[in-house]
């Protein structure tokens, strides 16, 4: 599953594919803004841990990831 994290006054959004299911992403972020501790902590497919500071946060979008298609296709 991909994850779009858009960080307030930076050019570029965070991109990261997750093994978790949307409703659980949900639950992080969700908990996260509700938080007390300040930062969304997030981790993706190969282990790597995605920390941004909760104040920061202009966006997270959350999409079923799409299987990339190689070669042509026959219509």
């Amino acid at each position: 599953m991909e994850v779009k994290i858009g960080v307030q006054f930076a050019s570029r959004e965070l991109v990261l594919e997750s093994a978790q299911t949307p409703a659980e992403v949900e639950t992080t972020v969700t908990e996260a803004l509700n938080g007390k501790g300040g930062v969304l902590s997030l981790v993706d497919d190969k282990g790597r841990r995605v920390i941004v500071p909760v104040d920061k946060l202009a966006y997270v979008e959350i999409a079923e990831s799409m299987p990339r298609v190689v070669g042509f296709t026959a219509g």
